[in-house]
C-alpha cells in the first residue's frame, strides 16, 4: 500500500477515475471517455487547488465510504447536492475539507444529481494512458487497472501533504427539474421531414431509466424518418451526437459513446450543456433548443472562460453555510470584490 493514500471502503456501481477525457483517439476506436459533468470535475480541482483538467473520483447516484491514509489530505465533493459526513459529522458540498489520518469521508445520495466527484489536492497517482487517465470501462483502459474502483482499494495520492492555503468555496449550482439543452441540428438532418424537426424542438422529451455512460435514452412523441429510413452507412460519431433510430426515440450519446453508428444523427448537442444533461435524473423533462454555430462558439468561449474562472472564485469565496430545510448542506458562496 502507498504510504500516502484514499482507501475505498465501500463504492458504489460505476465509481471510476476520469478527467477531461482523452482526445484525438476516436479514430482508432478509442472513445474519449471523461467526466460526464466536466465542469462539477472542474469545480472539485477548483476547491482543492488543482488544474482544471486534473483527474477525480467520479460516481453515480451515491459515492460511498473513503478512509484518509495519508498525513493529511484535502478533499472536495462536487457535482450536486450530496450529503456529505466525516466521521458522521454533516459537511456541505462544494467546500474544500482539510482531512486527518483516519477520517473517514460518507457521501450519501443527492436529489438534485446524477453524477458526484470526490478531487483531492495533487490528484490521484495513477498512470497516464493515452495522454489521460480516464477509465474506459469497455476497453478496460485508463484509471485503476481500466476497471472500476472496489471496496478495499488503495487510491495513490500524489500529494503527500497538503497545503496550508485558506479553505475554499464555491456556490452550490441551482438545477431545475425541466431543463433546456441547446443543440446543433445535424449532421444528418436531411433524413427528417420539416415537421420532425418542428417537433423535435417544440416537445418536452423525458429521461428514461436507460442512462449510462454511453448513452441516454429519451422518450417522447416519435420523430419521423424521411424517405432515406433509418439507416445510414456507418459514419463517425461525436460525443453529444442525437442518434434516431427506427424506434424514433432519440438517444443521446454520451463520453463513451461508440466511435461510429448506422442510425441518422438528427443533433448535436453542445459541449457546454452535455454536463447538464447527464445530470438530468430519469423521469425529469427536458427540451432541445437548436442554435446557430454563431451562437455555439460564442457559448463555447463563454463555458470554457467559465471553467478557467473557477479558481478565482473558489478562493475568493467567503462559505456561509445556512440551515435550510432542516439541512446543513446549503452553501451560499459570497464572492469577495
Amino acid at each position: 500500500m502507498s504510504a500516502q493514500c484514499l482507501i475505498a471502503i465501500a463504492t458504489p456501481p460505476l465509481a471510476t477515475i476520469q478527467d477531461v477525457g482523452r482526445r484525438g483517439w476516436m479514430r482508432w476506436g478509442v472513445s474519449g471517455s471523461g467526466a460526464m459533468d466536466i465542469e462539477a470535475l472542474a469545480a472539485g480541482n477548483a476547491l482543492v487547488g488543482n488544474g482544471w483538467h486534473e483527474a477525480a473520483i467520479e460516481f453515480a447516484w451515491i459515492g460511498g465510504e473513503w478512509e484518509i491514509a495519508a498525513r493529511s489530505c484535502r478533499l472536495a465533493v462536487t457535482g450536486g447536492n450530496f450529503r456529505l459526513t466525516v466521521d458522521g459529522i454533516e459537511r456541505p458540498p462544494y467546500l474544500s475539507l482539510d482531512l486527518r489520518r483516519g477520517q473517514r469521508v460518507r457521501v450519501e445520495g443527492a436529489k438534485d444529481a446524477v453524477w458526484g466527484y470526490i478531487a483531492v489536492q495533487g490528484g490521484f497517482n495513477v498512470p497516464e494512458l493515452l495522454g489521460s487517465r480516464a477509465t474506459l470501462l469497455r476497453a478496460k483502459l485508463g484509471g485503476v487497472d481500466g476497471r472500476m474502483i472496489a471496496a478495499g482499494d488503495a487510491l495513490p495520492l500524489r500529494a503527500g501533504d497538503i497545503s496550508h492555503a485558506p479553505t475554499r468555496a464555491l456556490p452550490i449550482p441551482l438545477k431545475r427539474s425541466w431543463q433546456e439543452i441547446r443543440v446543433l441540428l445535424g449532421p444528418q438532418d436531411d433524413h427528417f421531414p420539416r415537421t420532425t424537426l418542428s417537433n423535435f424542438a417544440a416537445e418536452d422529451w423525458q429521461v428514461t431509466n436507460r442512462i449510462d455512460r454511453m448513452g441516454y435514452h429519451l422518450s417522447g412523441p416519435k420523430l419521423v424518418h424521411g424517405e432515406k429510413g433509418a439507416n445510414i452507412v456507418s459514419d463517425g460519431i461525436a460525443v453529444g451526437s442525437i442518434q434516431v433510430p427506427a424506434s424514433g426515440q432519440p438517444i443521446a450519446l454520451m463520453r463513451d459513446c461508440q466511435p461510429t453508428g448506422g442510425y441518422p444523427k438528427l443533433a448535436t448537442i453542445l459541449g457546454c450543456d452535455l454536463g447538464r444533461l447527464a445530470q438530468i435524473r430519469p423521469g425529469s423533462t427536458l427540451r432541445f433548443t437548436p442554435v446557430s454555430r454563431v451562437m455555439a462558439a460564442h457559448l463555447h468561449r463563454e463555458f470554457t472562460n467559465r471553467l478557467a474562472d473557477l479558481d478565482r472564485q473558489a478562493r475568493a469565496a467567503r462559505g456561509v453555510f445556512v440551515r435550510r430545510r432542516g439541512s446543513l448542506g446549503e452553501l451560499i458562496g459570497t464572492m469577495a470584490g
